[in-house]
């Protein structure tokens, strides 16, 4: 995988301003994305794009109330809770990302988080993963340092834990944790070495304003996220957000504009929802500094775009797999 170019480290941030960030979503479409681009090319070839592929290993039967969500308990979605995954089927996962041009490989579990026997065997599955050449990354909910500490001498390299919205709007889709529990679990990855995988989701029914202080609290960390996913609401039949309406294709393309911006050396993924967008509107992303996608046929519980659509899309494009 290439290495992101730092010439341009004096563009790193960590002071943004409510009315700054503010201004960047109000500008002139063409003047924001031009500027995202130009900052985009500082730090990464602008004809490259990075493949992840999730997997979940242990669907359905949470107990968190997240309104978005088809693996919620509380929810009737048609989501049948299964066990956690056998250790053979995710070797075999890995090695069919790979195969299909992956660079990482990310791991998803339905917990509000693991129980130490949960942990051992997540760790075998990274061994596993590892083994492949691949990057692995894991998404099992809050962690304590200790079990953050286990997973990074296990070898995982990223820990993806997103905010979902801005603080004032989370009490409106979750109530089963808090948003310092979030930037708790943030802090224990950060603090055990691993890299940290943190974006939300648009489309929930959030305002500009939560846009706005979604990205500020992640640019003003004390470190950028090295992956920041933005998510498009997917609308799941059962849950909470299922007949939320359509969100603004441009205002994707905004948020993923003002990300890159704001966070120039993070690669920016295009993560759920990608299914419900044109190959038009992916391209504008792809413009607006996008450079990262979830790979395969399915995120988690729903639909993404099939192989042989993403390798059409890319030449179409001429963008070419990072390793």
């Amino acid at each position: 995988m290439q290495s992101p170019d730092t010439s341009g480290a004096n563009t790193i941030r960590h002071d943004w301003s409510e009315d700054e960030v503010t201004a960047l979503f109000q500008t002139p479409f063409n003047d924001l994305v031009f500027r995202a681009q130009s900052l985009y090319r500082q730090f990464f070839d602008p004809n490259a794009i990075q493949l992840s592929t999730l997997l979940n290993i242990k669907t359905g039967g949470c107990p968190e109330d997240c309104a978005y969500c088809p693996q919620s308990a509380r929810y009737a979605t048609g989501l049948n809770a299964e066990p956690l995954m056998d250790i053979a089927e995710v070797k075999s996962a890995a090695v069919q990302a790979r195969e299909k041009g992956a660079s990482r490989f990310c791991m998803g579990a339905a917990w509000r988080s693991p129980k130490d026997r949960d942990l051992d065997q997540v760790i075998e599955m990274i061994r596993v993963v590892k083994d492949q050449g691949l990057e692995a990354c894991a998404t099992l909910g809050m962690l304590t340092r200790e079990q953050a500490d286990k997973l990074k001498s296990a070898g995982l390299d990223f820990y993806n834990h997103n905010l979902d919205t801005s603080e004032a709007f989370y009490e409106t889709i979750i109530s089963t944790r808090t948003y310092q529990d979030r930037l708790d679990t943030l802090e224990a990855v950060r603090e055990a070495g691993m890299k940290v995988c943190c974006g939300g989701i648009v489309g929930m029914g959030e305002g500009l304003a939560d846009r706005v202080q979604m990205l500020i609290t992640l640019a003003n960390l004390p470190s950028h996220p090295e992956s920041v996913p933005i998510n498009l609401l997917v609308r799941v039949e059962g849950t909470p957000l299922e007949d939320q309406a359509d969100l603004d294709p441009f205002d994707m393309v905004r948020m993923i504009a003002v990300a890159r911006i704001m966070m120039p050396a993070s690669y920016v993924r295009l993560s759920a929802g990608r299914n419900e967008m044109t190959d038009e509107l992916q391209a504008l992303c792809f413009l607006a500094g996008a450079n990262s996608v979830f790979y395969g046929e399915k995120l988690l519980t729903t639909g993404n775009p099939e192989f042989a659509r993403d390798q059409s899309l890319f030449r179409r494009l001429g963008l070419k797999a990072t390793h």
